[in-house]
C-alpha cells in the first residue's frame, strides 16, 4: 500500500517528479515493520526506481550464486532508499523484516519496476470503461 501523498507528492500517491519528470522514489507503509535492536517499529519509507547497476550487482553477488532466493535481499537493500528512522537500510536490515513485509516490498519492487512496460492503460471506445492490457503479448496460460 502506497502512502498518502504529501502536499508536494504526485495525485497517484507516489513521490513528486524529479527534475526530469520521471517518478523515481515511492513511499510505503510496511503492513508490520521492521523491529531494530531497541526495539523501536518502522513503518514507513521510500523505495527507489531499480537502475541496471542494481540489476548487475546483485545478479554477480556470490551470495546469489550460492543461494539465488537472496537476490531480492540485495535488490531490496539497494533500492529502500529509507525505512522510518533507521540509521541505514542494508541486507541485515532487510533479512530481519517478517515474511509478510518482505513479501510486501518484493510485490512493490516488482510494480515500480515493471510499471509502464507490459501493461497499459487503454479505454473501451464503445462504452468508456478504463482497464489495463497486458502489451507482452501473451494471454495468462499460453506459451
Amino acid at each position: 500500500m502506497l502512502t498518502q501523498p504529501s502536499t508536494a507528492a504526485g495525485v497517484d500517491g507516489a513521490a513528486p517528479p524529479d527534475s526530469a519528470g520521471i517518478m523515481t522514489r515511492y513511499p510505503f507503509v510496511l503492513p508490520r515493520g521492521y523491529v531494530d535492536e531497541q526495539g523501536r517499529v518502522h513503518r514507513e519509507g521510500v523505495m527507489r526506481l531499480a537502475t541496471a547497476r542494481d540489476e548487475i550487482a546483485s545478479q554477480s553477488d556470490p551470495r546469489v550464486r550460492q543461494n539465488p532466493i537472496y537476490l531480492s535481499v540485495l535488490l531490496l537493500a539497494r533500492t529502500v532508499v529509507q525505512l522510518g528512522a533507521a540509521p541505514a537500510v542494508d541486507a541485515l536490515v532487510i533479512e530481519n523484516l517478517f515474511a509478510s513485509d518482505l513479501a510486501f516490498l518484493q510485490d512493490l519492487y516488482r510494480r515500480i519496476n515493471q510499471e509502464g512496460h507490459t501493461e497499459a492503460d487503454v479505454t473501451c471506445p464503445a462504452c468508456g470503461h478504463g482497464f489495463a492490457v497486458d502489451i507482452a503479448g501473451d494471454a495468462p496460460g499460453e506459451s
